[in-house]
């Protein structure tokens, strides 16, 4: 049922497939007197559902903030919420469900790289814009996203064996190996850390790769160590990961363990306890906790959900969504579609410009002429010509009982 332009609430937006508001057609002439329809299809079961919910209840106070500044001149917002249930066939259809039901004109806060490669080719068909948090190198080539539609807001795989490569050399690793979950930005990411590493003079067997949904992870965890690795990357989720890390501690492993941040949540910490995470290395994009964006965003996510705003980087990544789609929407006029929106986002986002670190500042200079550049909660927000944004690294250790930040890579 059509609700009143900007009526968002937190129970509706906090409820897998809940929707607010009816709108326009994608694919019609943009009228500045059409609301701009936003789909916000997030991890709310599943893999992601430690961070699906606060993704979407930060979709929610982000477009508040942008009603309270005023609001994209002449154009009213209005949102829908689906759940992904982290999986590319639930992802789909509520994708088809957000496009040709609720006429969506653009997706956010998309999380893991084979719902957001299913979901593309959706958007694609429809000019739907795509923002996503994934990181399968595929989601940025010309071949997959030719309108150039589609914006990352976390790191791509080469960015994180990159940084994998980077830590290793940190630790003064000397044999290291690799185990990935079978997907396409979990092979990636360690097949680019072994390019770099070994670019670097390191020598790396094949990395082991391994099915989901399995009881047991032993004989995949034994062919990783046979050559007696110093350091094991384990790239992978928090089901299967938990599982890994608990068959190495009982087979008495000493190499250094190195996994990504979106594989480390507090069912893991629950699950495994301290002694077995002891020593533990987890490296994830990590918000610039200075700026003015994320002091911001951090307010309204403690208000939000109860827990800082550290805590989900996701949720940070969908509150810099709303900024830059909504600031772009500013520049691009009332009346503007979504390849003229499309074209100003690196004009919002990237320097030169004004640096500014909300809606709020951002329209009145905006609407004053000038140009800006948005520094975001999750970080700088800087595009390059694909459509990427190069992100800051944390790496930290799980030591007595509680990940401590050690440095940062940038």
């Amino acid at each position: 049922m059509p609700v009143r332009k900007w009526m968002l609430t937190r129970r509706v937006l906090g409820q897998a497939g809940a929707a607010t508001a009816l709108a326009a057609v994608v694919g019609r002439p943009a009228r500045a007197d059409r609301p701009y329809r936003i789909g916000a299809l997030n991890p709310i079961t599943g893999a992601g559902s430690t961070y699906g919910s606060g993704m979407q209840k930060t979709i929610l106070f982000a477009l508040e903030e942008v009603k309270r500044a005023g609001g994209v001149d002449g154009r009213p917002i209005e949102v829908y919420a689906e759940d992904t249930q982290t999986s590319p066939d639930a992802a789909v259809l509520a994708a088809r469900k957000l496009i040709d039901a609720n006429k969506v004109d653009a997706i956010i806060g998309t999380w893991s790289s084979s719902v957001s490669l299913a979901v593309l080719p959706i958007t694609n068909e429809a000019n739907c814009l795509l923002l996503h948090t994934s990181s399968a190198p595929a989601l940025s080539t010309p071949a997959q996203n030719p309108k150039h539609l589609a914006w990352r807001f976390q790191a791509a795989s080469h960015q994180i064996g990159d940084a994998y490569a980077a830590i290793a050399a940190h630790e003064k690793a000397s044999r290291a190996a690799a185990m990935a979950f079978n997907n396409d930005v979990q092979i990636a990411s360690v097949g680019f850390f072994r390019s770099a590493w070994e670019k670097a003079g390191g020598k790396l067997p094949n990395p082991v790769v391994y099915e989901p949904n399995r009881t047991s992870y032993a004989a995949e965890l034994q062919q990783a160590l046979s050559e007696k690795p110093d350091f094991l990357v384990v790239s992978g989720y928090v089901p299967d990961t938990s599982i890994i890390l608990r068959e190495a501690y009982e087979a008495g492993n000493t190499a250094k363990i190195v996994i990504p941040g979106w594989a480390m949540g507090p069912a893991t910490v629950k699950a495994l306890g301290a002694e077995v995470l002891e020593g533990l290395i987890v490296v994830d994009a990590v918000p610039d906790a200075g700026s003015a964006a994320f002091k911001t965003f951090d307010a309204a996510y403690r208000a939000a959900t109860g827990n800082p705003g550290s805590s989900n980087i996701y949720a940070a990544m969908c509150y810099d969504m709303v900024a830059v789609l909504t600031l772009a929407m500013q520049k691009a006029g009332p009346s503007a579609d979504n390849a003229a929106i499309a074209q100003v986002i690196p004009e919002v986002a990237n320097p030169p410009g004004q640096a500014v670190s909300s809606f709020a500042e951002g329209r009145k200079l905006l609407q004053a002429g000038q140009k800006i550049n948005y520094e975001g909660a999750s970080g700088p927000i800087d595009f390059d010509e694909r459509g990427d944004v190069t992100p800051v690294f944390g790496v930290s250790v799980f030591h007595d009982g509680k990940l401590e930040q050690r440095y940062l890579l940038k």
